[in-house]
């Protein structure tokens, strides 16, 4: 390996752990903004994104490039559904954290890549090996066991899981047509109008605490714009510079931190059901990771004794990495 390409993997290293310790860390974050609300936060989250996106489109030389996909139909209309499922996504995320069920949230999360791994199954008619079958169907037990103990099904956890997962599904169609900035920049912008009538009606029912609670408190909202987007921009960067199966691997760093900051910070308590289900879905997510790392020595081997059948899977890996 080059020194180029050894700076660049340590790069993608240090991007990729940020990432995920930053989105590991985002429900503390939003529990020190209180005596804001889920809804305020998330609205605050998306207009702020907008604006530091704004910012952020001229200095990268991508405005034409927003533009161009703004008159795109296909495109608009795959990330109008996305935009609403991620913002479905964030207020079942900061309701959650913010009401003691941070731990509900790192479940959804840790089952978010074998939801996903169904959604190919379901929706793009892709084949899973054995290994991946197991690992699915330990998962379907656990919460299926969760439901029976606790009496209800873990609805914030699969909502978590469902609503990333189907996201993640809709950005993949529009993945090689927009980069992940011009991505967001466009979500958000959808989503601005719906963000402001919501400010609108929070102000007038006098639960609006933007200007309220002094400047420490409003620059705090202020900077969910620079949290959202920043990890995105570090994420698509490591993706660029490691290999999928380092970025599947390092994926659980944050539901781990989240799990962590529950017990050990925000004090929730473990139930049972929690207990037995979690431990199963730990089980699945070895499997599912052991079985990942063996396909992944596969494809290598077969560049190596292969080399043009074996750029094929290099190829694909590459255009999974930038969805």
């Amino acid at each position: 390996m080059s020194e180029t390409q050894k700076h660049t993997t340590r790069n993608g290293f240090i991007a990729i752990i940020g990432t995920y310790i930053i989105w590991g860390l985002l429900p503390l974050y939003f529990v020190l903004m209180a005596p804001a609300g889920p809804i305020e936060i998330v609205v605050a989250r998306v207009v702020f994104s907008l604006i530091f996106c704004a910012l952020l489109l001229p200095i990268l030389r991508v405005t034409a490039d927003f533009r161009r996909a703004l008159r795109d139909r296909r495109i608009m209309l795959v990330l109008t559904a996305a935009s609403f499922l991620i913002c479905a996504n964030w207020l079942i995320y900061v309701m959650a954290t913010t009401s003691g069920h941070t731990i509900d949230v790192s479940l959804g999360y840790f089952i978010n890549p074998l939801v996903s791994v169904v959604l190919g199954v379901i929706f793009l008619h892709e084949r899973l090996r054995p290994a991946q079958w197991v690992s699915v169907a330990i998962s379907c037990i656990a919460v299926l066991m969760m439901s029976l103990i606790y009496g209800q099904v873990p609805w914030t956890g699969l909502g978590v899981a469902f609503t990333f997962g189907i996201y993640g599904l809709l950005k993949a169609r529009v993945a090689h047509d927009v980069s992940p900035i011009i991505s967001l920049s466009l979500e958000t912008f959808i989503l601005a109008p719906f963000g402001v009538a919501a400010l609108l009606m929070l102000n007038a029912q006098g639960q609006m605490t933007l200007f309220s609670e002094g400047p420490g408190h409003f620059w705090l909202l202020a900077s969910t714009g620079v949290v959202t987007v920043v990890p995105l921009m570090l994420f698509a960067a490591a993706t660029k510079a490691l290999p999928l199966s380092v970025i599947g691997m390092v994926q659980y760093l944050g539901p781990t931190i989240q799990f962590v900051l529950a017990l050990t910070v925000l004090h929730e308590q473990m139930s049972a059901d929690k207990v037995l289900g979690l431990s199963l879905i730990w089980v699945a997510l070895i499997i599912f990771t052991v079985d990942a790392l063996r396909a992944s020595r596969a494809y290598r081997a077969s560049a190596l004794s292969d080399p043009e059948t074996g750029m094929i899977p290099l190829v694909q890996a590459e255009d999974v990495q930038s969805k």
